[in-house]
Formats: C-alpha cells, structure tokens, sequence
C-alpha cells in the first residue's frame, strides 16, 4: 500500500512540476554575434517561389565562389518555402523532400559548407507555411533539433496561418528552441512588421523584416488576387517612420530580400542596391544567378557600395532632404566618414546643385553631427570609383529620373 501510496505522490509531484514549468515565463534568448554586420547571401523565393531543388543549390553555390559574390561577402544560401514533403512524418518530423533533393538535405548542406558558405532554411510560426507546407507550431524544439542536426546556419521564420497566437511569443518560443538545440543559428524573424518586431525582438533574433514581400519595381504596389500587396523597393524604404533607431549590429531592420537582377532596369537596380546599402538592410540577393547579366554581377558586387552596408557603426541612413522629387540621403559611418546619396524618384532629369557650407547635417538619435562650414571632406563617387573633389566647392551634376548617385566623404587631412 505505502509503495503505491508513494508512486501516486511521485506521479503528483510530477504532473505539478510540469504544470509549472509550462507557466514558468522563458526569457528571451538568441546566439549573440551572428550578425554584427548585415547578412548577405541569397535566398531562392523572388526567383523560384516552392520550384527548388539540390541542383539549383549546387549551382548557385558555385557561381557565388567563382564570380567573386562570396568575396564581396555573400556568405549566405537560403531555401525558402517548399524545401520539405507535404506531411510530417509518423514521429511528426519535418521530411525534406526526396524528389527535389534525392541525395539528401545533410549531404547538400554539406556541399555549400565545403565552398566556405553557410547554409539557411525557411519555416513558419503557424500550423502551415505560407505555401501550405508544415509550419513549426507546436514543433519548435523538436525542430529546432532537426535543424541542428542538420548543421544549418540560418533559419527565416514566416508569420503565415497564425490565427491564435501573438508574435512575440511566438517567436520567443522559436527563439528559445533555437538556443536550447545548442548550434549557432541565425534566427531571421519574417514577421512583416504588422505587430512592430524592431520594439521587441532584439533579444530575439538578428534581423526582423518591417514589411510585406518586395515586387521588382521602383515605386508600385503589386495587388494580389488574394487581397495582399507587394511593394516596390521605394514603397519599402517609406513604409516605416522612426525605426531607425532600433536597428543596429546583430539586431537589423530587414527591408527583404532584394530584386537587383528581376525585371527592372539597371538605372533602378542601382538604386534599389543603394538604398538597401543606405539603410543597412540585409543583402540577401533573390535572382537567379545562372542568368546574372554582367551589369547584374557588378551591381552587387560594388565594393564601394558594399563597404557603406558593412560599415562598422551599423547606423541606418536617413533622408535629409527632398527637393521636388530628388531626395538626399545620409549615413554616419566609422572613422567619422559620411555616405551622401541623391536619388531622383521623378520621372525626370534633374540637376545636383548641392552647395556644402550650406548645410549642417545632424543625425540625432545616433549623436552623429557634422559642419561643412568647419570641416573639410575629400569626397569620392562611389559608383563611377573616382575622385570628385571636395566640400569646399558645390557638387553638382545631372541625374536621370530614377537614379542615384552616391558620395562617400571623408575628412580632409590638414
């Protein structure tokens, strides 16, 4: 009697304990230093949507090594959607699909980790994916440990079919498994901005999008028969007052990933590959690189370009002023330098006619400050790679309708 008497006030006690730890409130988590400067890679979505599979991963990776793209720092290969069977299987685990990668998800991650590359997958907070595969609620930390196993790099984790359950716990949950599973993972919240991420999820992850998925154009709203938008690239950039401030090294305002290479012209790809550089997003390419045209490569590869986004500080650039349609950006970066960017949003030419002693630029929320009235810049154009003077005489040039020109200044030497 007293030994069943003592097993039920074990299994009392046990029930109570579980009880409590399901109220117990996780503390946030994330692996630190993942991301101390913006992410760059590429993800498969833009491009292919669910059409993927291990010879597109094999492919791409090697394009990436052989046309400098992982010298330029693109270090990233990320499947989106679609990587995985339709069901889970009898132990309710995630199954990648045998058909579009019939030697296996271990091997091939291997393969992109053999070139020097990292390796990324995609998954959802909701009962399904965006796309109506499995999602990841009430699986995190079993998949979270799939994950690990598998050795990826990077997770994206979607709000799709979410009906029930709040963002930021969501994601908590997510983010606990991720650092519970024990392997350094990139955790990318894919959140869209609807319940304002960049207020609460620096403990969370490294990067959080602001907005709906992106559409190759300049300036449009793409309406989908599914009543939702895409948004050109200036929609992004516009979509979202003061948020700058919260973004920074390892914890990024992601305006998505980019179309520089999909359907708009390069005038406007330079621009779009700009504005992402300005405003320290993530660089995470979406064409199709066995198509990349030479003017393509080139643009996302722009070392110039490139060192603004990486630049140390992690500051988000900001728009100083705006002129009849021709705006001027600025972002503080390291070593006291400025990035001066003066893109042209109208339909057409314009004349840069930009008189420094006149201005007195302070970016306030970073205590960043400078005066072209007692401070002297030599100033380089960044994408033609010369020499273009310095503050001490007006800079002035003409500029096509949609695209941009891009300074970087650094302090004169006495």
């Amino acid at each position: 009697m007293k030994k069943i008497f003592y097993s039920l006030l074990s299994l009392i006690l046990s029930l109570s304990a579980f009880s409590q730890g399901n109220n117990h409130k996780l503390e946030p988590s994330k692996f630190e230093g993942l991301a101390m400067t913006p992410p760059m890679g590429w993800n498969s979505w833009n491009t292919f949507a669910t059409d993927i599979n291990e010879d597109l991963v094999k492919q791409t990776a090697d394009i990436i090594v052989a046309s400098g793209m992982k010298d330029a720092g693109y270090t990233y290969i990320v499947l989106d959607d679609g990587w995985m069977t339709r069901e889970r299987d009898e132990n309710g685990n995630l199954v990648p699909d045998p058909k579009k990668f019939p030697g296996g998800m271990k091997t091939l991650i291997d393969y992109v980790h053999s070139k020097g590359l990292k390796f990324g997958l995609y998954n959802c907070a909701g009962t399904k994916t965006c796309a109506g595969y499995p999602g990841t609620r009430g699986y995190e930390y079993q998949d979270a440990r799939f994950y690990a196993a598998l050795g990826i790099d990077f997770l994206k984790y979607d709000w799709c079919n979410t009906e029930g359950i709040t963002a930021k716990e969501a994601y908590t949950t997510m983010s606990n498994a991720l650092k519970t599973a024990g392997r350094p993972i990139l955790f990318s919240l894919c959140e869209w901005g609807d319940n304002q991420p960049w207020e609460w999820a620096e403990p969370l992850g490294n990067m959080w999008r602001i907005s709906g998925d992106i559409y190759p154009c300049f300036d449009c709203e793409f309406k989908h028969p599914e009543n939702w938008s895409s948004w050109g690239f200036m929609k992004i950039i516009d979509m979202r007052k003061g948020i700058r401030k919260y973004s920074g090294p390892d914890h990024w305002n992601d305006f998505d990933m980019m179309e520089v290479g999909n359907e708009m012209n390069d005038t406007e790809d330079k621009s779009h590959f700009s504005m992402w550089c300005m405003v320290a997003s993530p660089l995470i390419a979406g064409n199709d690189f066995r198509k990349m045209s030479k003017e393509t490569l080139n643009i996302l590869t722009n070392k110039g370009m490139i060192a603004i986004n990486q630049d140390k500080l992690g500051i988000q650039g900001f728009r100083y002023n705006d002129n009849n349609g021709l705006e001027t950006w600025v972002k503080p970066l390291e070593n006291g330098d400025w990035a001066v960017a003066f893109l042209n949003r109208s339909e057409e030419e314009k004349t840069i006619d930009f008189n420094w002693k006149d201005h007195s630029i302070k970016d306030e929320e970073f205590n960043k400050q400078t005066s072209f009235n007692t401070s002297t810049y030599d100033i380089q154009d960044v994408w033609n790679n010369k020499k273009a003077g310095n503050t001490k005489k007006a800079y002035k040039s003409k500029i096509a309708p949609h695209d941009i020109v891009v300074l970087r200044l650094t302090k004169k030497l006495k």
